[in-house]
């Protein structure tokens, strides 16, 4: 007979040794998962219905089923088990109250570390659309989200102002950067913070992530000389785009029109006794409306990037757009509020967001690779709607018992 608290199968398996979602499990598979709970303290000192590694996955599969109902998405992870009989009924399962209690056990710190374990650029050397030159290219740039209009939301994150005159948003949200492969959308570093942190304070700690033989698109709202300078250091290349009120003084002119140039830091704008050496490509967009774009880069050789080549590779970096799109319009759904109604939730789900949608990506990616394709070619929406029907089909979760009253979404 199973200990109380247990959910078993006919054969005797426990609920999370059986626990299977589709490509999920193939990218975060239950040893890792495990790895991944023992070092972040979570391990359980007494059995229970919801186990750490069952949350991990059901946090998930939330991410995956987003604006489901957390009965819902138990309903749509036991419907192969339905049909098979693998386990006993009446079942014994976790209510809503439970699975909320269990995701503020568990807490966001497993999402994150799993997120750094497993989520790397995934691109090889002949990946299409991946490179330039012999550069990988990647991005860098930052997003909100919307989350509950909770008392600990509000205070911990805070809320934008209204256009309309009014004092307060209808939301608060959550400010996370990212760094994203443009050939693959892969995210491959990520950081959450109150809606008052800009997002320079928070690439910093995203560096890390960067290595040699990277190329960094970046926007104008993100360049600063500190971080200029703390992301060469990486040793990775740089091409980003500055305002126009930059003092860029020509120390020599290039025969493709871009020139050599240096930047200082502000407080060093007078005397400029430590500069960074920078080319600068100026160019306009053909039959646009005559802005003039700057762009500075590490690569100070015409002949390794010619200008024109830059000018038309700077827009690669709208692929982090399309990424971050793809993560909130179509994996979350359009109008996304997040379901966390607590600060450590919202971070917890971010996480099992951006876990998602690895995966989805990284399936992508070997799928182009093995046609031949660039992955772009292949659709995120039809990859992201097999991947939740293959779920339904070898699902492994019992579903929930309904409590009276409205449902409340987790921590």
């Amino acid at each position: 007979m199973p200990r109380p608290g247990q959910v078993k199968s006919s054969s005797g398996e426990r609920l999370s040794n059986r626990i299977a979602l589709g490509v999920l499990t193939r990218v975060f598979p239950p040893e890792l998962v495990d790895e991944v709970i023992a070092e972040c303290g979570r391990l359980e000192q007494r059995s229970r219905l919801l186990p750490a590694r069952v949350v991990v996955y059901f946090v998930l599969a939330m991410c995956l089923f987003s604006g489901q109902g957390y009965e819902e998405v138990a309903r749509l992870l036991t419907q192969g088990l339905e049909r098979a009989r693998r386990w006993e009924k009446p079942w014994r399962v976790p209510t809503t109250g439970a699975i909320g209690r269990a995701r503020s056990r568990l807490g966001p710190e497993p999402l994150k570390v799993l997120f750094d374990r497993v989520c790397r650029p995934v691109a090889d050397q002949d990946t299409a659309g991946a490179w330039y030159r012999q550069w990988r290219l990647v991005s860098v740039d930052s997003t909100v989200f919307d989350i509950p209009d909770t008392d600990a939301n509000a205070d911990f994150f805070g809320r934008p102002g209204s256009a309309r005159g009014q004092q307060r948003s209808a939301y608060p949200q959550v400010r996370v950067t990212a760094l994203v492969e443009c050939g693959t959308h892969a995210v491959f570093a990520a950081a959450t913070a109150p809606l008052s942190v800009h997002e320079q304070h928070l690439i910093p700690g995203l560096l890390d992530r960067l290595r040699p033989g990277m190329l960094v698109l970046a926007d104008r709202g993100i360049t600063g000389f500190e971080l200029w300078r703390a992301a060469t250091d990486t040793g990775a290349d740089l091409v980003w785009r500055v305002r126009k009120n930059v003092v860029l003084p020509v120390l020599e002119n290039f025969d493709d029109g871009s020139y050599l140039s240096e930047i200082v830091a502000t407080s060093d704008r007078a005397r400029r006794r430590d500069p960074a050496t920078v080319r600068v490509v100026e160019y306009t967009l053909n039959g646009g409306d005559e802005t003039v774009y700057r762009l500075v880069t590490t690569v100070c050789d015409p002949d390794q990037a010619p200008a024109a080549e830059l000018a038309a590779l700077y827009h690669q970096r709208w692929e982090i757009e399309n990424t971050l799109d793809e993560i909130k319009t179509h994996q979350g759904g359009h109008h996304l509020v997040l379901r966390s109604r607590h600060p450590d939730g919202v971070e917890q789900e971010i996480y099992g967001f951006l876990l998602v949608h690895h995966a989805l990506r990284d399936v992508i990616h070997r799928t182009a690779h093995r046609a031949g394709l660039d992955p772009d070619r292949i659709s995120f929406t039809r990859t992201l709607n097999a991947a939740r029907r293959h779920v339904t089909g070898q699902a492994a979760l019992s579903p929930l018992t309904t409590e009276a009253g409205a449902e409340t979404h987790g921590p």
